[in-house]
């Protein structure tokens, strides 16, 4: 379609309602429509515990939240958070609205809010059935610029709409006050800039997660070749497995799991010489706060979820796969696929030493 005049686009609504790694992502066509519409409110339509972090960073201007539980819950739970959402929606009469989540919900939304411009993709991930029909009158490609991964699909809207591509890849820096207290927490801990290893290994399904015990044996590994501290990281309820880590690794390692926020650990992840982590949010976040990364991955292609922008080693076990997941595993669902467990800790050990190797240059010049 033509360009349309940065003048004529005031306010957009970015419908993103799914996981950090996402929101990460995404951040990234948000600071190019505000490069290309000068002054635009962007509003960010996404999962409460993430609002915090969206406006905190200024990814977008203001957050409109709901509550992924309630939309999980009754038929009337259900109805009452989707009418108030687009109740509260409707309130800010946008001039564009660009749905990155693609799902049939948020099809309704689009329709709804009925902005003048409608961005969708073409062919869905959900498709329509006989009697849908589709809100979005620009339609984008499933993956824009003739790229495969996933950033290029949140970036696809922007070559719909004949706008100039400004910027490439995430980069979210720490705000302030973040950066002030993981400083505090650093002294408290004795760690030193550049001077630990951010481990994450969690993931939202145990098939994504590398084996606690392998993680212990690659920390182990790493901390007496290079003397680097470690510092394991992740939610609240990732306890589980930090607690077989700390039992089995003989190097010390601080343990900051559940300890803190979004903002907070984007903080630390700034200060980190090196992320190893499961493909998962806190990866992609490490990578846009610039921190080399190691990713491990299973069914996931890292040429669709790969870090990017930094220095990076994606590891994949070879495939096809020899299923070592029993029941819990489902091969064809990459998010329930249990292929990572494979991964030996010598891959992981060698990777790390390899980006460490690349990176150190980079590393002295920043100290």
């Amino acid at each position: 379609m033509p360009q349309i005049p940065p003048t004529s686009v005031r306010s957009i609504l970015i419908l993103q309602t799914k996981f950090i790694g996402d929101i990460v992502l995404a951040s990234t066509l948000a600071r190019n429509l505000q490069l290309e519409y000068p002054g635009v409110s962007i509003i960010f339509l996404c999962e409460a515990g993430l609002a915090d972090f969206v406006a905190g960073h200024g990814i977008a201007s203001e957050v409109v939240s709901f509550k992924r539980s309630h939309m999980r819950g009754t038929t009337l739970q259900r109805a009452r958070e989707f009418v108030e959402t687009v109740r509260r929606l409707r309130r800010y009469h946008f001039d564009m609205v660009i749905d990155l989540a693609d799902s049939k919900t948020s099809r309704f939304i689009v329709g709804l809010v009925n902005a003048p411009i409608r961005v969708g993709f073409s062919p869905s991930e959900k498709p329509l059935r006989w009697f849908e029909r589709q809100p979005a009158n620009v339609l984008a490609k499933p993956f824009g610029y003739g790229e495969q991964h996933y950033l290029y699909r949140y970036l696809s809207p922007l070559e719909a709409l004949g706008a100039d591509l400004h910027l490439l890849v995430p980069s979210i820096l720490p705000l302030p006050q973040e950066t002030a207290r993981v400083l505090a927490l650093m002294e408290k801990s004795d760690l030193h800039r550049n001077g630990f290893v951010a481990v994450h290994a969690g993931a939202n399904f145990p098939g994504r997660r590398w084996q606690p015990e392998r993680f212990a044996a690659a920390i182990d590994q790493i901390s007496a070749e290079t003397g680097l501290d470690v510092v394991l990281v992740g939610g609240p309820d990732e306890n589980e497995a930090a607690d077989k880590i700390m039992a089995a690794a003989k190097a010390p390692v601080v343990n900051l799991v559940g300890a803190l926020s979004l903002e907070t650990l984007l903080a630390l992840f700034k200060e980190a010489r090196l992320f190893i982590g499961n493909e998962s949010g806190p990866m992609h976040m490490a990578a846009a706060a610039g921190t080399p990364v190691v990713g491990l991955f299973g069914l996931t292609s890292p040429v669709r979820w790969g870090p990017v922008g930094v220095p990076s080693i994606s590891l994949q076990p070879s495939m096809p796969c020899d299923c070592v997941g029993g029941d819990l595993c489902r091969r064809t669902d990459p998010s329930k696929a249990c292929c990572v467990w494979r991964l030996e800790v010598d891959a992981v050990v060698g990777a790390a030493r390899e980006l460490l190797a690349r990176t150190e240059a980079t590393m002295e010049q920043a100290g």
